[in-house]
């Protein structure tokens, strides 16, 4: 099942920064461990914004909510999912 997830990040302004630094650190080792998976198939940042954009190909609604849940940012996060369909139209047969 692919989802498209939008993630906004508002860290408390006053966090200190090497807690705050290793929070991203922490997230950014799971997110590419989930993303050699294959789990986590794209993630696009948002100009100008503390943002992403990122494709979810996991296999239930479960296990999107428990790897979106384990997000050390996950606190700190607004996320918006959509599930994705196949497209008719689409010349890819991978993104069904």
């Amino acid at each position: 099942m692919l989802f498209h997830v939008r993630m906004d990040v508002k860290l408390p302004l006053d966090m200190h920064a090497e807690i705050a630094n290793e929070i991203k650190a922490r997230e950014k080792a799971y997110s590419q461990d989930l993303q050699r998976s294959g789990k986590w198939r794209h993630i696009w940042r948002l100009a100008g914004e503390y943002a992403n954009f990122s494709i979810f190909d996991v296999q239930s609604n479960a296990e999107l909510h428990d790897i979106l849940t384990a997000l050390p940012l996950f606190p700190y996060m607004s996320i918006a999912v959509t599930p994705l369909c196949h497209h008719p139209s689409s010349i890819r047969d991978d993104d069904a």
